[in-house]
């Protein structure tokens, strides 16, 4: 194994092991009552499995919750769709897809850009003109929170 990568591992899993100990939401988790309604409502169907989950898949879990309820019933239709092809994957299937974003994620942002445009070049003609139509019907705001978003997206640190 690569030192470097040998470090990065290290570091980030003592780094994990101080955050669990000393966040009390991690180190205790996050219990169902301290959910807010809506978050209870959204992960119901976990409700009696909650208590046996690790910490960190509780917080996980509440974080993502809160962004299913910030959704478009449009981007809820895409994540549902998108979590269908992923449930119809095999595990070497999935790993695969893995091992390609890790690699993605630590290309240069000039290369990741072009991977982006070329992408885009690929796709039919008709996905290509919604996904444009869709831009040009956005307002300045939107566009300007779309692209912030995708910003931080990009600067987020990758988890192991």
């Amino acid at each position: 194994m690569n030192t470097q990568i040998l470090i990065a591992t290290l570091t980030a899993g003592l780094l994990a092991a101080t955050l669990v100990t000393a966040c009390p939401v991690w180190a205790g988790g996050v219990a169902w009552d301290d959910l807010t309604t809506r978050q209870r409502q959204v992960l119901a169907p976990l409700r009696s499995s909650w208590d046996q989950l690790p910490a960190e898949r509780q917080e996980k879990l509440r974080r993502g919750a809160d962004r299913w309820d910030s959704m478009s019933p449009e981007q809820r239709d895409q994540a549902r769709q998108r979590f269908e092809r992923w449930q119809s994957m095999t595990p070497e299937q999935r790993e695969k897809l893995r091992q390609r974003y890790q690699r993605f994620k630590q290309l240069p942002p000039e290369q990741q850009e072009r991977q982006r445009r070329d992408w885009f070049r690929q796709l039919p003609e008709d996905k290509r003109k919604a996904l444009r139509e869709k831009w040009q019907n956005m307002t300045p705001e939107e566009r300007a929170a779309f692209r912030e978003k995708q910003r931080q997206r990009r600067q987020q640190p990758q988890k192991p």
